[in-house]
């Protein structure tokens, strides 16, 4: 398939969407008929040595402007709806994601989970349904998808069937194709708006208590090397966001992800991002080699976007020499489960380090375990706040500080709860205090909160 060099395809790409309301399958199929015709006759038309000196909004425009000549010429019979959609349509597959760029636009959409052209879900408002939206083949998801990762300097090719890549506006993708994926190119879009959620956003959705962010807040300016576990899906990286928004602003902050998704707002970011071996094998870059050389950085903090292998140890080192601060999330599902998982992902690595040693590193280097989870019908709720203490013997000592309790599941499905205080004070107040950070001296009594 040929590419003209501002991104436009010879052959046009066609969305099969929902019919409009009162058309029938023959004048649909007559539509994206019409909606092909119009766009072969735009790449002939398009002037390409003129399009050079144009870019973003002012392209759209001038294309726009085509296009509807174009449509006005070809079948003016066209109703003023149906107008507006063929020129969107023609726009959206010309500069944009093609029927994706519906569901982009789309409030309320958490995920996009696409399996094989035909078969397109989302989740909204914690729920996951079938989207109308569908592609027209394979070849045309395929289309999409190599516009998605080429975008990011990736690719996505039977040398290497999987990739994860990113959106403009932050939003992280995950693709898989065939012979991997046997029904055809499978999507999952973890959407990211382009305006982060913040600490009143979450507290209004119910994920925490103005308590628990008044500690949290403390343990960030003071320091304190926190874990963010919970499942996919059960909000780790809004919250670790959300978290990064009290680091103060003077601090040089280095970022490492997959695919880079965190939105830090402080001035001084560096944001780094791993490499996947080119078409000859050769060229990778890992989270550990980013990790290593960002201990080169003069970092006052390091955040990686997500622990999954024997990175964890090289983060673990770095919160114990002198990088106090630093984040992480964790696939876990409870907070001694996230130090398993971390035991695990080490050994992995080819680490042979005694397990009483690794623990020891653990219990020296984490100060806060933060566990967040997705609960039934679509709630997310921050369910533990625990304070990591020492070793005794072989084991880790840990003290719930804040939790979560379920009472029940409501008429709608959802599940619902209360928060507690355990009545723990933690033990890292001392340094909370050294840098000068108050809390309300009742913080911690035991009692429901939010009540």
């Amino acid at each position: 398939m040929t590419i003209a060099p501002f991104g436009v395809h010879t052959k046009m790409a066609a969305v099969s969407s929902a019919p409009p309301r009162g058309r029938g399958p023959s004048a649909e199929l007559d539509f994206e008929s019409l909606k092909r015709l119009i766009h072969g006759k735009l790449v002939e038309k398009l002037d390409l040595s003129r399009l050079g000196d144009l870019q973003g909004d002012t392209l759209r425009r001038e294309i726009r402007l085509v296009v509807e000549h174009l449509c006005d010429t070809e079948n003016p019979a066209l109703n003023r709806s149906e107008r507006e959609r063929l020129v969107e349509e023609v726009l959206d597959d010309t500069f944009g994601y093609g029927p994706l760029e519906i569901l982009l636009k789309e409030q309320g959409v958490a995920d996009i989970m696409i399996n094989g052209p035909k078969n397109v879900f989302i989740e909204k408002n914690g729920r996951i349904q079938r989207s109308e939206v569908t592609f027209r083949d394979n070849a045309h998801l395929m289309q999409i998808l190599d516009r998605i990762v080429s975008r990011v300097g990736r690719r996505c090719d039977e040398t290497s069937p999987m990739v994860d890549a990113r959106l403009a506006d932050g939003s992280r993708v995950n693709a898989i194709i065939p012979p991997l994926a046997l029904d055809g190119p499978s999507l999952t879009i973890r959407r990211f708006g382009s305006k982060p959620l913040g600490l009143e956003d979450l507290m209004k959705f119910g994920a925490f208590t103005p308590e628990m962010a008044l500690l949290l807040e403390g343990a960030i300016k003071a320091r304190l090397n926190i874990i963010i576990s919970g499942g996919t899906g059960s909000g780790k990286t809004t919250l670790l966001n959300t978290l990064s928004s009290f680091i103060q602003n003077d601090q040089r902050v280095i970022t490492i992800e997959d695919a880079a998704e965190l939105q830090l707002q402080q001035d001084h970011v560096l944001r780094l991002e791993t490499r996947p071996s080119n078409i000859e094998g050769k060229g990778r870059v890992t989270a550990t080699d980013l990790v290593k050389n960002a201990l080169r950085m003069r970092p006052d903090r390091i955040i990686i976007g997500e622990c999954r292998g024997p990175e964890s140890l090289d983060m673990l080192q770095a919160m114990n020499t002198g990088h106090e601060g630093s984040m992480t999330t964790i696939h876990a599902n409870t907070p001694r489960d996230a130090m398993s998982r971390l035991e695990t992902m080490i050994a992995m690595g080819g680490v042979e380090l005694p397990i009483r040693a690794l623990r020891q590193q653990f219990a020296a280097a984490v100060d806060l375990i933060v566990q967040v989870q997705r609960l039934q019908g679509g709630p997310r709720k921050l369910t533990y706040v625990t304070e990591v203490l020492n070793m005794e013997q072989d084991q880790i000592v840990m003290q719930d500080i804040f939790l979560f309790k379920q009472d029940g599941i409501d008429e709608s499905n959802r599940a619902f709860g209360h928060f507690e205080a355990t009545g723990v004070r933690p033990q890292f107040m001392s340094r909370l205090e050294g840098a000068g950070v108050k809390l309300p001296s009742n913080l911690f009594a035991a009692r429901p909160l939010g009540k």
